[in-house]
């Protein structure tokens, strides 16, 4: 104030201003202070003078620092809690909300002594609501931690973590604090950190303004954070000797391993290098240096560095910031202290795109392109975005197959958000190792042991992280749904299926699998459909295995809804791409050649035809169809046929039909008929050939007829004349003894096409004689 009085306010974020708490007719130097709850409590640590104020001042009986509880509900006593020469911080235990706390406050002196401990302050309403501490005499207390070196508040969820030396090693504790009064230390972990300064630096209680520039630089810069899928990760950095070089680790304790980073900084101007700040952004933290780096490490996945970003230059800064002091007293926040302001933080995905787009290293690509599915949580817009880069990059990407890591990613982001545990049991990339190497960074892993929990009916984080350790004692990529075991099924189960008359109750229970998600295209595609109830069925055994508290209903809903979520975004990558390139059904035109826009689109159906296979994946019913219609309309013949000889692409009833019926017959379009009718499988067969009525087919069809017949045959022969098949007596022995014996063979119930009735003796006597009469050159009637 003007009057170098000080005044204690408390900023309201609703109304934008401060609301006045109390007041000092001094100019005093206050370390910290905290109100209660109910804002009747005020706690206020403050240095009375400095050593050389005491000193020349003859106080040397006057304690430095003093710490006072005040009644401010109204202004009324103060009571003196501690009277020390050494710093003390405070800070008021908030209970969770709705809960009426109003007669009792908790409170926390935390001491530069190496001690905290926990004030219990009862309060009464008197006249006039007037609220005064009920207690005349001292308040109880409680220890709640000893030798300590470093200490962090973690103010959301009402936890304190503090770190013990124990000889070589520190060991990392913390203790959660109870609505129901009760605190206890609920974890204990051994962090292999070399302490060289004993002093005690404190995180998140208030502006360090006791302690010395120098000091703070050499003292421990640590960290901890949490997420909210039950990740736990200390940040460690130390000041290097070497000016132009930066050392900092991740302990990554819910995975059991830490990684260390050594960074060689660039354009070093001694004044300008701080040290490294840590960022708790929920699915990432980032070791932030300011004009130097910004390396953003995945939490959930920090196995493979490739879904880490590490930026540098204009890429790695932070708009509004100052090369300044910044710290992350909350999830999604930065405080830069040399201004006096909390912002909020967060991944932009504009920015997040533009870098995706022109970026050059696989590793870069790789990393946004998974932090903008499972991070920014993609919008619609951003989705296109995206898919629109990868129909544009499918050929620059050496590394991975970016059609396959969206659709991962992607289902993966969509999923686990619905129930707890599913992000260690689906598959989050397509990946199963990378030998790549962050450029900028040099990387070392090391095993760590698993954090000790205490613990009982415990929700919410600690039942998380419980749930992410056990999934590390279990061998955790091990969890992870794989397709190895579906594609061999489903080959096996394909080979079976040639086998005539093989339709087992299990097979049948694969079908019924397949019909509980709604088609997008209503077409049956037998080997699709096929894969689509086998995912059903082992996707589910695999949940079952995993998820046994979730009941059977819910798991069969999950597993529908992650096909059906798959078949969806293939059906959204294909309309995406159609739109981009201004594509409509004019692809069923046979008569005409393709356009370099229909050529682009084939070649990246085939892409994602080739993504899906890779990793044993159905694709909607329908895709078949489409791809085929590009290939006849964009491929020469010689093409078209080597893609459907080595199946990539694949003979549809609709497409196939449709070029029957539609394409007339000229010599081009014979041969191209032709060359589809012998590729199609029986059973389709008998089902398009008659959509062409032409005589190469009708013989075709006489040929596989009579070839059936003869078959059923075996050593039965023929024991009576048959009589003439045509108005017209046929004089040609051969032909009449061969159509006498099929006959026979019929009358003996003998009927392979029995759903194309025209299809029998009367028609292999015309077509052999039609056949005949063309080789002949001899016109036939």
């Amino acid at each position: 104030g003007n009057q170098r009085d000080t005044h204690i306010g408390l900023y309201d974020l609703q109304t934008k201003e401060n609301e006045h708490l109390y007041m000092f007719e001094r100019d005093l130097r206050i370390i910290s202070c905290s109100v209660n709850s109910e804002r009747t409590l005020l706690a206020v640590s403050f240095r009375q003078y400095t050593e050389e104020e005491r000193v020349s001042r003859l106080l040397q009986s006057v304690s430095k620092y003093l710490t006072l509880l005040i009644e401010i509900h109204p202004v009324n006593n103060v009571r003196v809690l501690k009277a020390v020469d050494s710093c003390v911080r405070v800070q008021f235990l908030y209970p969770v909300e709705g809960r009426n706390t109003s007669t009792e406050s908790r409170l926390l002196l935390v001491s530069e002594d190496k001690y905290i401990e926990q004030f219990d302050i009862c309060v009464v309403a008197e006249e006039e609501h007037k609220v005064v501490i009920q207690n005349s005499g001292q308040l109880p207390r409680a220890r709640v931690a000893d030798d300590l070196i470093w200490a962090q508040w973690d103010m959301t969820e009402q936890r304190l973590f503090y770190i013990v030396p124990k000889e070589s090693r520190c060991t990392l504790k913390c203790v959660q604090f109870y609505p129901d009064e009760n605190f206890n230390t609920i974890l204990e972990s051994h962090l292999d950190i070399s302490v060289t300064d004993t002093r005690v630096k404190l995180v998140n209680f208030g502006y360090d303004d006791c302690q010395d520039q120098d000091v703070t630089s050499k003292s421990l810069n640590l960290w901890v954070f949490t997420s909210k899928a039950g990740g736990l990760c200390v940040c460690c950095s130390l000041a290097s000797d070497i000016p132009d070089v930066v050392t900092y680790s991740i302990y990554f304790l819910h995975k059991g391993y830490s990684k260390t980073f050594t960074v060689s900084l660039e354009r070093t101007v001694s004044h300008q290098l701080k040290e490294v700040a840590f960022l708790n952004l929920d699915y990432y933290v980032a070791a932030y240096l300011p004009g130097q780096f910004l390396h953003l490490l995945n939490i959930q996945h920090p196995d493979l560095l490739c879904y880490s970003l590490f930026l540098t230059g204009e890429d790695a800064r932070i708009d509004t910031l100052q090369n300044g002091s910044i710290q992350s007293p909350l999830m999604s926040t930065i405080l830069d202290g040399c201004i006096g302001r909390i912002y909020a933080v967060s991944i932009s995905d504009s920015a997040l795109l533009e870098f995706l787009q022109k970026s050059k290293r696989d590793s870069e690509r790789l990393a946004a392109l998974h932090c903008a599915l499972l991070c920014v949580r993609s919008t619609a817009d951003l989705e296109m975005k995206i898919i629109w880069w990868i129909s544009e990059n499918l050929s620059t990407c050496h590394s991975f197959d970016p059609i396959q890591e969206f659709i991962i990613a992607s289902l993966y982001s969509r999923m686990c958000s619905e129930t707890h545990n599913l992000d260690k049991l689906l598959p989050y990339t397509s990946l199963l190792d990378w030998i790549g190497i962050i450029p900028g960074a040099v990387c070392t892993t090391d095993i760590i042991s698993l954090p000790v929990l205490e613990f009982q009916n415990s929700k919410g984080f600690w039942e998380k992280l419980n749930s992410n350790l056990e999934s590390v004692k279990y061998a955790e990529p091990h969890l992870h749904y794989h397709s190895n075991v579906l594609r061999r099924e489903w080959q096996n189960l394909s080979e079976e299926q040639k086998e005539e008359g093989r339709t087992t109750t299990y097979l049948r229970n694969i079908f019924e699998n397949a019909k509980k998600l709604v088609p997008l295209f209503q077409e049956e595609d037998y080997q699709q459909q096929l894969l689509m109830g086998l995912m059903v069925a082992q996707l589910k055994d695999h949940l079952m295995r995993h998820l046994q508290y979730v009941g059977k209903k819910k798991i069969d809903q999950i597993v529908l809804d992650y096909v059906a979520n798959l078949l969806n975004l293939v059906h959204r990558i294909m309309k995406e791409v159609w739109k981009r390139y201004q594509l409509h059904s004019c692809i069923f035109c046979f008569d005409e050649r393709g356009s370099a826009a229909e050529f682009a689109v084939f070649h990246i159906m085939s892409r994602i035809l080739e993504a899906t296979n890779g990793m044993c994946m159905p694709l909607p019913p329908g895709f078949h169809t489409l791809h085929l219609g590009l290939g006849v309309r964009c491929l020469p013949l010689h093409t078209l046929l080597h893609y459907i000889d080595n199946g990539v692409l694949h003979l549809t009833e609709t497409c196939v039909r449709k070029l029957l019926k539609d394409l007339d017959d000229t010599e081009k379009n014979e041969k191209l008929k032709f060359s589809i009718v012998t590729r199609l499988p029986e059973a389709l067969g008998q089902k398009v050939r008659q959509f062409w009525n032409h005589p190469i087919n009708a013989n075709f069809i006489a040929r596989k007829y009579v070839k059936l017949l003869l078959e059923k045959l075996g050593s039965r022969q023929c024991s009576r004349p048959i009589s003439e098949r045509l108005p017209v007596p046929v004089e040609f022995l051969p032909l009449n003894y061969l159509t006498n014996m099929l006959a026979e063979i019929e009358n003996q119930g003998v009927h392979p096409y029995e759903k194309q009735d025209h299809v029998n003796v009367r028609f292999v006597e015309e077509a052999a004689l039609k056949h005949t009469m063309m080789l002949l050159g001899l016109k036939y009637s």
